[in-house]
């Protein structure tokens, strides 16, 4: 999407054209800023327009993506915004607030859970039994004590994923079963049983949960991508339940 609206240099839109449904009197700003570029757009879906503090620009936010637009929609801007005084990214510093998964809304009981040591440190991690970058991940993680992770199936890649995920869910223990899946390749006998698996998934595509391991850490910073050990020692310091 983010190609299609790079291509849109300037916006030449007059304000009649976002009028059509309503008075301009009964519309804000963001209303209309709303309705004139998913018009124009055709049919992209605008979820949110905010206007922000700094250069009477308003935030378009489309997807995962922020775009910026003055007033009048003159111009479309894509990129980052970065405060020239502390020198830090506000786009990154905003997209990564709106990535934000609350601790409390995540459906713990629907993941294998695994304590060690204390467990006092806590951890959610979506995650495909199949993928490359979770098994890596995992090898990190089994390194990390005094934590709680909560291990969401989230088979995305493929039938086999699905099927490996329930296999470990059906298993009489989850936790060992999903660990010598992941670190040693010991794929756990198939079983037949209820599990949540579906419901991790409508729970990761409300959430637009869209690679793995996506990780969700007690303040609810969501981060995309297996972490190196000591970057991921660093957030689990930073972010305390």
């Amino acid at each position: 999407m983010l190609k299609r609206l790079l291509t849109i240099a300037v916006l030449g839109l007059a304000w009649a054209s976002a009028q059509a449904a309503e008075p301009a009197s009964k519309l804000t700003t963001e209303a209309i800023i709303k309705h004139t570029l998913e018009t124009r757009l055709g049919g992209v879906k605008i979820d949110s327009v905010t206007k922000t503090p700094y250069l009477g620009l308003y935030e378009v936010r489309a997807d995962s993506e922020l775009l910026y637009t003055d007033e009048k929609i003159s111009y479309l801007f894509s990129g980052n915004i970065i405060d020239a005084r502390s020198m830090q990214n506000l786009t990154e510093k905003r997209l990564r607030e709106l990535s934000r998964i609350k601790w409390g809304d995540l459906p713990l009981d629907a993941a294998v859970k695994t304590v060690r040591g204390s467990g006092n440190r806590v951890l959610a991690v979506f995650s495909d039994p199949n993928c490359p970058y979770c098994k890596r991940f995992e090898k990190d993680l089994v390194k990390v004590d005094d934590i709680t992770i909560y291990t969401f199936l989230y088979p995305i890649l493929s039938q086999d994923s699905h099927d490996k995920a329930k296999a470990v869910w059906c298993s009489a223990d989850r936790s060992k079963a999903w660990s010598e899946l992941m670190l040693g390749g010991k794929v756990p006998a198939s079983a037949r049983c209820d599990t949540p698996i579906e419901k991790n998934l409508a729970f990761g595509g409300k959430y637009r949960i869209s690679g793995t391991p996506t990780l969700v850490f007690a303040s609810g910073e969501r981060v995309s991508g297996a972490l190196p050990l000591a970057r991921l020692e660093k957030l689990l310091a930073e972010n305390k339940p």
